[in-house]
């Protein structure tokens, strides 16, 4: 049953997707929706751990974006000939802080996924993280290519 929500779930944001053309708003929430999907089948979550985890794990992908964002235009140079040694050096510095408040991000996430996660399926949960995200980027490619085609 919950594969053959997954792949419903699959089939439809592929169709809208080659459907229109959407904003990247509604590109998010398909690729959330996917997510959800995803995570849910293979971590075999039932209705109460899913209603415990997702809101932490929202929370934490949210200061993880938002980390991210505060990176891009820090590092967003089109030329980085032209920046002086001590303005690279802030660059290195703030960069570090961002990787450092991540890990602390990570800690806090799995301290929290403690009260209702097995260790193994919180090491499972950042393998299938690491599986979607690749799975994301194949589907791209593969989109990207056929469009070119077109």
């Amino acid at each position: 049953m919950k594969n053959i929500i997954l792949l419903l779930s699959f089939l439809f944001v592929a169709l809208s997707t080659n459907a229109q053309k959407t904003s990247k708003e509604d590109h998010r929430e398909q690729i959330k929706t996917m997510k959800v999907a995803y995570f849910t089948q293979e971590l075999n979550m039932n209705p109460q751990t899913a209603q415990k985890f997702w809101p932490i794990y929202n929370g934490y992908e949210c200061q993880r974006r938002d980390l991210h964002r505060r990176e891009d235009i820090d590092m967003n140079l089109d030329n980085i000939d032209k920046i002086s040694e001590a303005e690279a050096e802030e660059m290195l510095k703030e960069y570090l802080t961002v990787e450092r408040e991540e890990y602390e991000i990570k800690k806090e996430l799995f301290s929290d996924l403690k009260q209702f996660f097995s260790a193994k399926e919180i090491i499972k949960l950042h393998k299938i993280e690491s599986d979607f995200n690749k799975k994301l980027i194949r589907e791209y490619r593969e989109r990207k290519s056929a469009e070119k085609n077109e």
